[in-house]
Formats: structure tokens, C-alpha cells, sequence
């Protein structure tokens, strides 16, 4: 045993020479773990517990760590109305794309990853020219959008487990790139677990069953880690079945142990005070920082130092229990390049050469565009009054607090330009077309207006930040991260009534962060489209979508219910109480997967490569999708599973494969779509594993979850 040591140290040395380095861990050609423990052990006690901030830098050893960074839709790199690169720096703009929510409706996986690898690339090349940010991406959000009060569902996908745990990997093999060795950024997910409630998120409890916790609330950040390579989250604020999310054993025995998380793990911004202050789980700082170190909390996202060294002191933490958590820093910072030479790192030269900053770049705009063109929802469209034709208009008016504005949300960064909807609308129609503007109608111009024009655009909605300071939201239907929503009423819907009953040629653009109760506006105005905040493009990909030069093909990502009484109470995390299309009791006003398009599609053909599905299975489902219109045109094609046979409880229906096709007026496509064994297991808690049962599944092809065309029993 002692000459194989020997041998080992004799060949190490020999590498540190030929390479001419100093110490083993900047030698690249040593394995990952060898290289951390040369690293630790070379370390000070002060400098490992500076480690445990955001900045693992050591420059007594020249290890340059990197930070964090904001990036739900974008680079955010200072100007936001939020507080995101301090007031002392220069604003980067960077490109901007539409809210999570947004990019969520688009249900198109490979547009999700396009935009994460611009976005990551932004990101590494402000680090690499400007010095600016860091290279650890605060993105994507896995959290669950289980009911549309929650302030902050403008951060998520949607309600669905698996679209968002879908979409989620899509964003993160984006921002992370595809080198087998290195990452260009690393995605961190938030928040986990259970974060959907901004009232009292500090001390509030999430409560729900295990087989919940397996097959719902986790199952998105279990993608993002196994299917998606993420190897950093943030823990939430709030507790899981009474325990603070920071330090549940949830961290280490589920996300390392049977996932294989084994990389950053951070506490949410002052979450660690908030530990003591209004969780009040510890007796004293010192006992807290040790339970979140040995939970697996390895970056503290506020001020923290006293407590550790405390904990120290006082015996309730062992250097070697700092040195196990924080090799998951360091093993970030290797994928990332920092303790290498630039030879071998495919994107150590971003940012070195380019003669134009890459937001600056016609690729990047075109991108925004068509992110923000595919994100759009048409919801109703009586008559076929969309798409305008502009050769039969004279006159339109455009009208609302939403009109003549881009709003960024809390995370967003400073895009280089933005087109607003009445700047987008004047864009297309040129000069031949007289457009009148007006916000609102407190001087009569609204109706006034909506009199002499063809044809009204009504652009109404929420502001992101609620135009107000942090936790403040004086609108009762409006949210933002701290401030839930206490109405889901559309408070210009009586403008919309006021519009409509001057000139019925009403078209409603909502712009908004997440779902309305619009009843009224669904059952009197001929045409309504959504679409979310802060896209530099929204206007043009607006104008484009009413005019017709992009047909719409965006669909709902949450539930849109028709009265805030058909929802179950807020605090109640048992989505089987009634929440989302999965258990819902009540008719929606917009089904999960909803969305119109100028087109129709005919399906025809349901076909399954196998008649029966088997432990580690992957079934190919096929259908045929005509397009019977006249426009060319994308059609969202959604495969669902119903359990009609099953002897424990399942959802009404779920998720279980989409796929987003363009198909040309007249033309016939064949679309499959894989069905994977794995996705149709329930948590067996009694076996504390995932299960197939034995009784046969029913699948289902539509364009909706309430809009089945097709089913098969499978076996």
C-alpha cells in the first residue's frame, strides 16, 4: 500500500513538472476530486469560509471563482426597475427576451434552448470583455405555477410538472452548452421546494403527501439534474412539511444521494437570518449555520461569517464538514473553466474577438423576435376578425396602460432597445393608416376614439413591478415576487366595456404576467390574444400576430379559471384538492394547452409502435396532422394519459409528451411523439420507489387538455 502511495505521489510530481505548475489542483490532467483535495488542503479556515459566500475566489493561490447572475428571459446585467447591478455600474444591455411565463407558452423545447444558449453566451462574454456578472445563472425557475395568485408565476412555466420539467432541461442544456468537458454557464434552478406563495413565504409551511413531493412538486428539478445536467439550486424560503427547505434533509438524502446533485446548493437572498428571525427554528445563530452547512448549504446569500465561526467555536461544526460541502463549489468552478488554462475551454475565447457586442447582432434580434412571436396565445377570435387587413382600414385606435410601454419585471436586465405595441402597430401599417392613442378614458378620448376607427386595439394588463416599491402592489388583481395577488378581476375590463359598446370591432391584447378571470371580455369581445411582459420585440411580434404575418401558435401553460371561488384556499399545496387541470372541479375559462390559430388541423391515424408498454419501455406514438386552412401554420400537439384502471389515485389526465410542427396549408405531417415507461409510474410509499402498475393506460392526442382527438388503450 505504501509504494502504490509513493508511486502516486511520484507521478504526480512528475505531471506538476511537466506542466509547470505548483500545486496538484491546477494540474488538469488529475482527476476532479484529487485536484479539489489538493485544493482544501491548501486552504486556510478563513479562506473556506469566505468560500461559502458567492465568491470562491482565493487569491492567495490565484483561483479567480465567479459569481452569480440573474437570467429568467436574459442576461440581467444592471437597469432593471429592481435592484440587479448596483447603481455604481455601468448598465450592459443584453438581449431580452418575453417573462418565463412567456417562453413557457410557447411549448417549443428547441426554441427554449436557442434562447438559453444565447443567453449564456451573453453572459460569458460581459464576464470575459466587461468583467461584468458572473458566470452561475440564477435560471431557470422549476418552480410550479399550482394557482395563478401566487405573485411571482411570471418566473415560472406553468402548473404541469412535465412541461416544466421539459422545458427546464431544454433551458439548462442551453445555458450550460454541449462540451463534454466544460460549461459555458452554469444553470442554477430556483426555488427549491414548493415556492408558490409570496404572503408569508418567510415562516409559511408547504404541506403535502410524499407521492406529491415525488410525482409533482419535485419532479421538474429532478429532470433539471438527471436529464438536464444542472448541478446547482437555490433552496426556498418557505418550509416543506415543517421543516425550513434550507436545511431539510430533502437536500442530501433525495437531490445528492439519488440524483447525484453534487455541485452548488445556495440559500435564497437573507434566507439564512430568516432561519432564526421568523422561522425561529434555531436558538441562536450558531446552531443555524451549522445545520445549514450540514444540510448541504454550500453558498450563503447573505452575511453569514459570524454565525459560522461560531459554530466553530462553540464545537457545532468541524472544518472537514465545511471542506465536504464546499468540493460541490469547486467542482462548479471546474466546469467552468476557473482553475484551468484557456487552452482546452471552447468558450475561454468568447468575448476576446468580436467586433460587435452580440446584443447588438441581427441573430440575437431575430431571435427575441421570433421567441416573442411563438409565445403568443390567440384566445378567441369570433368572425375571423384577426388578422387585420390593412387595406380595408383607415382608421385604428389604440388604447390602454399597456400600449405604449415595454415593462421589465424585478430580474430583468436593460434590453439595447424596445419596441412597444403602438410602436410595433405603427411599424406595420406604415402612413396610409391614421392610428389614435389614447391610455385610458378619464377625458371621454377612449370611447371618442373608438367611435371614428375601424377597428380598436384594447392593450391592458398588470405592470410587473406594480409601479411601485418593493411588496407594494396597490392594485389588488396585480403581484410580483412578495406580494401575492388578492384578485384575479381585470380592473380595465370595464374600459374594454366601455370600447366595445362604441365599436364592436374590438380586438383585446392582455399583456400580462399570468392568468385573468376576463368572463365578460371572453363572452362579448370578438378577438383576444396574451402575451407577457419584456420582450425588446413585443410589438413587433404583436403587430405581426394581428396583421398576419405570423400565424399564432402559442398555448396555455396554466389553468385560467373563470372565478377566484373555484379555486381551493391558497395555502393548500394538495393539488388534488382541486388545483390544476390534473384534479380541477370546475370548468375552466381556458383549458390547460389552449390556444387558437388562423388555421384548423385535422388528426387522423393514432398509431403506437408497440400495443403494450414494459419496464424501461419507450413507446413511439404517432399521428397524422392535416392542416384543412387556408394558412400555413404550427400546431401544438399534446399527448396525454388517462388511468382509468389504475388502483390508486392518478389525475384526471396528464402530460406526457408534446410537440410543437409547422405544417403548410393543405399539407399533411406525421408526427411522433415518445412515451416513456418511466413517465407513467406513480410513488409507491410503501416500496419507497417508483412503480408501473399492471392495468393498461389510456393515451390521448389533442390540441388541449379539453380538446382530445384521439385515444388508444395501451396495455
Amino acid at each position: 500500500m505504501k509504494s502504490l502511495r509513493y508511486l502516486f505521489f511520484l507521478v504526480t510530481i512528475i505531471k506538476l513538472s511537466a506542466q509547470n505548475v505548483e500545486h496538484p489542483f491546477q494540474n488538469q490532467e488529475l482527476d476532479v476530486e484529487t485536484r479539489i483535495t489538493s485544493l482544501l488542503s491548501l486552504m486556510s479556515i478563513d479562506e473556506k469560509v469566505k468560500a461559502l459566500s458567492t465568491n470562491p475566489s482565493i487569491e492567495r493561490l490565484g483561483v479567480k471563482g465567479t459569481g452569480h447572475v440573474e437570467g429568467l428571459h436574459g442576461l440581467a446585467l444592471g437597469g432593471s426597475p429592481g435592484f440587479w447591478g448596483g447603481k455604481d455600474k455601468e448598465i450592459i444591455p443584453t438581449t431580452t427576451f418575453p417573462q418565463a411565463y412567456g417562453l413557457g407558452e410557447t411549448w417549443d423545447t428547441e426554441l427554449i434552448q436557442k434562447v438559453a444558449e444565447v443567453e449564456g453566451y451573453e453572459t460569458r462574454y460581459a464576464f470575459q470583455k466587461y468583467n461584468r456578472g458572473g458566470l452561475v445563472v440564477r435560471a431557470p425557475n422549476a418552480d410550479l405555477a399550482r394557482d395563478p395568485r401566487w405573485g411571482r408565476t411570471e418566473e415560472s412555466y406553468g402548473e404541469d410538472a412535465f412541461l416544466t420539467g421539459s422545458l427546464t432541461v431544454a433551458f439548462i442544456k442551453g445555458l450550460q452548452g454541449n462540451d463534454p468537458n466544460y460549461w459555458q454557464t452554469a444553470s442554477l434552478m430556483k426555488h427549491f421546494l414548493a415556492n408558490s406563495n409570496e404572503d408569508g413565504r418567510t415562516y409559511t409551511s408547504s404541506n403535502f403527501n410524499e407521492r406529491l413531493w415525488r410525482e409533482y412538486y419535485s419532479f421538474p428539478f429532478k429532470m433539471g439534474v438527471t436529464k438536464g445536467g444542472s448541478r446547482a439550486y437555490m433552496a426556498a424560503y418557505n418550509k416543506v412539511n415543517g421543516i425550513p427547505a434550507m436545511v431539510h434533509p430533502m437536500l442530501k438524502e433525495i437531490t445528492q444521494k439519488e440524483w447525484g446533485q453534487n455541485g452548488i446548493i445556495c440559500t435564497d437572498g437573507g434566507a439564512y437570518m430568516l432561519l432564526l428571525r421568523d422561522h425561529k427554528y434555531y436558538a441562536d445563530k450558531y446552531l443555524g449555520a451549522a445545520a445549514t452547512i450540514k444540510a448541504g448549504i454550500n453558498q450563503f446569500l447573505d452575511d453569514y461569517t459570524e454565525g459560522v465561526y461560531g459554530a466553530l467555536a462553540n464545537g457545532y461544526l468541524t472544518e472537514s464538514d465545511i471542506d465536504t460541502e464546499l468540493r460541490g463549489v469547486f467542482r462548479v468552478m471546474i466546469k467552468l473553466g476557473m482553475l484551468d488554462s484557456e487552452e482546452k475551454n471552447p468558450y475561454s475565447q468568447i468575448g476576446k474577438n468580436e467586433k460587435i457586442d452580440p446584443w447588438l447582432t441581427q441573430k440575437h434580434k431575430n431571435l427575441a423576435l421570433l421567441a416573442t412571436q411563438k409565445s403568443i396565445v390567440l384566445l378567441k377570435n369570433n368572425q375571423n376578425l384577426l388578422p387585420l387587413h390593412k387595406e380595408k382600414l383607415k382608421t385604428i385606435a389604440v388604447i390602454g396602460n399597456n400600449a405604449n410601454d415595454v415593462f421589465l419585471d424585478w430580474y430583468s436586465g436593460t434590453p439595447p432597445y424596445a419596441i412597444s405595441a403602438l410602436e410595433g402597430i405603427k411599424n406595420k401599417v406604415g402612413e396610409n393608416i391614421e392610428i389614435v392613442f389614447t391610455p385610458n378614458n378619464t377625458d371621454g378620448k377612449a370611447v371618442e376614439y373608438a367611435k371614428k376607427a375601424d377597428v380598436v386595439i384594447v392593450l391592458v394588463g398588470n405592470h410587473p413591478t406594480c409601479d411601485a416599491g418593493w411588496a407594494k402592489c396597490p392594485k389588488p388583481s396585480n403581484g410580483k415576487e412578495a406580494v401575492d395577488r388578492e384578485s384575479l378581476t381585470l380592473e380595465e375590463e370595464d374600459l374594454i366595456k366601455l370600447v366595445y359598446q362604441a365599436n364592436n370591432n374590438t380586438i383585446v391584447g392582455l399583456i400580462s404576467s399570468f392568468p385573468y378571470a376576463i368572463n365578460w371580455t371572453q363572452e362579448n369581445v370578438p378577438a383576444i390574444v396574451h402575451l407577457t411582459h419584456n420582450s425588446q420585440e413585443l410589438g413587433n411580434a404583436l403587430a405581426d400576430v394581428l396583421f398576419g404575418d405570423y400565424n399564432p401558435a402559442g398555448r396555455l401553460t396554466q389553468t385560467w379559471v373563470k372565478s377566484i371561488t373555484d379555486l381551493p384556499d391558497f395555502l393548500n399545496y394538495d393539488i388534488t384538492k382541486g388545483r390544476t387541470y390534473m384534479y380541477a372541479k370546475n370548468k375552466p375559462l381556458y383549458a390547460f394547452g389552449y390556444g387558437l390559430s388562423y388555421t384548423s388541423f385535422e388528426y387522423s391515424n393514432l398509431k403506437t409502435s408497440k400495443n403494450a408498454i414494459s419496464e424501461n419501455d419507450t413507446i413511439l406514438v404517432s399521428v397524422d396532422i392535416k392542416n384543412t386552412g387556408e394558412f400555413n401554420g404550427e400546431e401544438v400537439i399534446q399527448l396525454y394519459v388517462n388511468h382509468p384502471f389504475s388502483k390508486v389515485q392518478r389525475p384526471i389526465k396528464e402530460l406526457k409528451g408534446f410537440k410543437r410542427v409547422f405544417v403548410a396549408a393543405g399539407k399533411k405531417a406525421t408526427v411522433t411523439i415518445p412515451l416513456i415507461a418511466a413517465d407513467l409510474k406513480y410513488w409507491n410509499t410503501k416500496k419507497q420507489q417508483f412503480e408501473l402498475e399492471k392495468e393498461s393506460v389510456e393515451i390521448q392526442i389533442g390540441s388541449a387538455s379539453n380538446n382530445i382527438k384521439l385515444k388508444k388503450i395501451l396495455k
